[in-house]
Protein backbone atom coordinates (compact mmCIF):
# COMPACT_ATOMS: atom_id res chain seq x y z
CA UNK A 1 0.00 0.00 0.00
CA UNK A 2 2.65 2.56 -1.35
CA UNK A 3 0.42 5.04 -2.76
CA UNK A 4 -2.42 7.68 -2.36
CA UNK A 5 -4.13 6.38 -4.89
CA UNK A 6 -4.44 2.94 -3.63
CA UNK A 7 -5.03 3.42 -0.58
CA UNK A 8 -8.21 5.92 -1.90
CA UNK A 9 -9.77 3.12 -3.50
CA UNK A 10 -9.19 0.66 -0.44
CA UNK A 11 -10.53 2.99 2.07
CA UNK A 12 -13.81 4.14 -0.39
CA UNK A 13 -14.63 0.27 -0.50
CA UNK A 14 -14.14 -0.48 3.13
CA UNK A 15 -16.64 2.82 4.07
CA UNK A 16 -19.62 2.03 4.61
CA UNK A 17 -18.55 -2.25 6.31
CA UNK A 18 -16.44 0.72 8.63
CA UNK A 19 -19.32 2.65 9.06
CA UNK A 20 -21.63 -0.44 9.95
CA UNK A 21 -19.40 -1.68 12.19
CA UNK A 22 -18.85 1.18 14.21
CA UNK A 23 -22.06 1.91 14.70
CA UNK A 24 -22.60 -1.68 15.97
CA UNK A 25 -20.28 -1.08 18.85
CA UNK A 26 -20.90 2.88 19.98
CA UNK A 27 -24.71 3.14 18.79
CA UNK A 28 -24.29 6.62 17.69
CA UNK A 29 -23.85 7.92 14.65
CA UNK A 30 -21.44 11.46 15.75
CA UNK A 31 -19.12 8.81 17.24
CA UNK A 32 -19.98 6.00 14.80
CA UNK A 33 -17.95 8.72 12.25
CA UNK A 34 -15.44 10.23 14.50
CA UNK A 35 -13.76 6.56 15.13
CA UNK A 36 -13.84 5.72 11.22
CA UNK A 37 -12.23 9.02 10.25
CA UNK A 38 -9.60 8.34 12.87
CA UNK A 39 -9.59 5.04 11.71
CA UNK A 40 -8.40 5.91 8.26
CA UNK A 41 -6.39 8.32 9.40
CA UNK A 42 -4.33 6.25 11.77
CA UNK A 43 -4.29 3.63 8.83
CA UNK A 44 -2.36 5.83 6.30
CA UNK A 45 0.30 7.05 8.91
CA UNK A 46 0.51 3.25 9.87
CA UNK A 47 0.34 1.78 6.33
CA UNK A 48 3.93 0.38 6.18
CA UNK A 49 2.69 -2.02 9.18
CA UNK A 50 0.23 -4.15 7.28
CA UNK A 51 0.55 -7.30 5.39
CA UNK A 52 0.20 -6.97 1.94
CA UNK A 53 -3.28 -8.23 1.00
CA UNK A 54 -4.70 -7.38 4.57
CA UNK A 55 -5.14 -3.68 4.67
CA UNK A 56 -8.70 -3.74 4.90
CA UNK A 57 -8.83 -6.00 8.28
CA UNK A 58 -5.51 -4.02 9.38
CA UNK A 59 -8.56 -1.03 9.13
CA UNK A 60 -11.17 -2.93 10.97
CA UNK A 61 -8.79 -3.70 13.83
CA UNK A 62 -7.79 -0.01 13.84
CA UNK A 63 -11.51 0.87 14.06
CA UNK A 64 -12.27 -1.41 16.79
CA UNK A 65 -9.45 0.31 19.15
CA UNK A 66 -10.45 3.39 18.02
CA UNK A 67 -14.01 3.01 19.16
CA UNK A 68 -13.37 1.22 22.42
CA UNK A 69 -10.86 4.66 22.66
CA UNK A 70 -14.44 6.52 22.57
CA UNK A 71 -15.72 3.93 24.81
CA UNK A 72 -13.62 4.83 27.43
CA UNK A 73 -14.02 8.51 27.02
CA UNK A 74 -17.53 8.10 27.64
CA UNK A 75 -17.14 6.92 30.75
CA UNK A 76 -14.79 9.47 31.65
CA UNK A 77 -17.55 11.66 31.10
CA UNK A 78 -20.54 10.08 30.93
CA UNK A 79 -20.55 7.56 34.04
CA UNK A 80 -24.23 6.11 33.38
CA UNK A 81 -24.58 3.96 30.05
CA UNK A 82 -26.14 6.41 27.39
CA UNK A 83 -29.28 5.60 25.68
CA UNK A 84 -28.90 4.20 22.10
CA UNK A 85 -29.04 6.94 18.99
CA UNK A 86 -32.18 6.53 16.75
CA UNK A 87 -31.01 4.85 13.67
CA UNK A 88 -32.74 5.15 10.38
CA UNK A 89 -33.20 1.60 9.11
CA UNK A 90 -34.88 -0.26 6.57
CA UNK A 91 -37.96 -1.39 7.85
CA UNK A 92 -37.79 -5.09 6.99
CA UNK A 93 -34.81 -5.26 9.44
CA UNK A 94 -35.35 -3.09 12.40
CA UNK A 95 -36.19 -5.99 14.62
CA UNK A 96 -33.15 -7.70 13.32
CA UNK A 97 -30.86 -4.54 13.90
CA UNK A 98 -32.11 -3.95 17.13
CA UNK A 99 -32.21 -7.57 18.64
CA UNK A 100 -28.36 -7.19 17.40
CA UNK A 101 -27.87 -3.91 19.32
CA UNK A 102 -29.31 -5.71 22.39
CA UNK A 103 -26.68 -7.96 22.14
CA UNK A 104 -23.05 -7.57 24.46
CA UNK A 105 -20.29 -6.14 22.30
CA UNK A 106 -17.91 -9.53 22.48
CA UNK A 107 -21.06 -11.26 21.02
CA UNK A 108 -22.25 -8.67 18.49
CA UNK A 109 -18.22 -7.86 17.16
CA UNK A 110 -18.28 -11.43 15.81
CA UNK A 111 -21.93 -11.09 14.02
CA UNK A 112 -21.13 -7.84 12.48
CA UNK A 113 -17.38 -9.14 11.35
CA UNK A 114 -19.05 -12.44 9.92
CA UNK A 115 -21.78 -11.17 7.99
CA UNK A 116 -21.82 -7.67 7.52
CA UNK A 117 -18.14 -7.63 7.05
CA UNK A 118 -17.98 -11.20 5.01
CA UNK A 119 -14.58 -11.81 7.12
CA UNK A 120 -13.34 -15.46 7.09
CA UNK A 121 -13.57 -16.98 10.66
CA UNK A 122 -9.79 -16.71 10.78
CA UNK A 123 -9.64 -13.05 9.68
CA UNK A 124 -12.41 -11.93 12.02
CA UNK A 125 -10.53 -13.68 15.14
CA UNK A 126 -7.37 -11.97 13.95
CA UNK A 127 -9.06 -8.46 13.87
CA UNK A 128 -10.66 -8.89 17.36
CA UNK A 129 -7.08 -10.73 18.53
CA UNK A 130 -8.78 -13.69 19.93
CA UNK A 131 -8.10 -17.39 19.05
CA UNK A 132 -10.00 -18.79 15.97
CA UNK A 133 -11.69 -21.21 18.30
CA UNK A 134 -13.00 -18.42 20.62
CA UNK A 135 -14.37 -16.58 17.43
CA UNK A 136 -16.64 -19.41 16.87
CA UNK A 137 -17.81 -20.69 20.31
CA UNK A 138 -18.78 -15.86 20.37
CA UNK A 139 -20.45 -16.27 17.42
CA UNK A 140 -22.42 -19.27 17.87
CA UNK A 141 -23.53 -17.73 21.03
CA UNK A 142 -24.55 -14.60 19.62
CA UNK A 143 -26.39 -16.90 17.01
CA UNK A 144 -28.16 -18.29 19.95
CA UNK A 145 -29.16 -15.03 21.95
CA UNK A 146 -30.07 -13.75 18.24
CA UNK A 147 -32.75 -16.37 17.68
CA UNK A 148 -33.81 -16.58 21.77
CA UNK A 149 -34.44 -12.44 21.59
CA UNK A 150 -36.29 -13.05 18.17
CA UNK A 151 -38.52 -15.65 18.93
CA UNK A 152 -39.37 -13.79 21.74
CA UNK A 153 -40.52 -10.51 20.00
CA UNK A 154 -42.68 -13.19 17.45
CA UNK A 155 -44.17 -14.39 20.58
CA UNK A 156 -45.37 -10.99 22.19
CA UNK A 157 -46.80 -9.88 18.72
Amino acid sequence: MADRREYERVAQEALPVLYKIAMGILRCDADARDAVQQALLKGWEKKENAREGKFRWYLTRILINECRNIQRQRMRVFPAEMPPAVQKMEPDYRELYDAIFQLPEKLRLPLLLKYIEGCSEKEAAQALGIPVTTFKNRLHRARMELRKALDREVMFE
